[in-house]
């Protein structure tokens, strides 16, 4: 859960830097992989739910916006 807090701490733009980096490192670690020079597997797994954090943070406040653009109540 801290991960996930941290992740609500930043801002916009940091938060896209950050999905870069990681679809970046994804990228990288998936080529490894491939070529047999990947060391630890788990790698892969921890990047692709960094990524998969950091798209649902951006949505979530997409559909915050979405919703105070409407007036309507935005729960949680």
């Amino acid at each position: 859960m801290a991960k996930n807090k941290s992740l609500a701490d930043l801002g916009d733009t940091d938060l896209i830097e950050r999905l870069s980096e990681s679809k970046e490192e994804l990228f990288n670690l998936r080529f490894q992989l491939v070529t047999g020079q990947l060391e630890n597997h788990a790698r892969v797994r921890e990047v692709k739910r960094e990524v998969a954090r950091v798209l649902t943070e951006l949505r979530a406040r997409e559909i915050d916006a979405e919703a105070e653009a409407f007036g309507e109540e935005v729960a949680g």
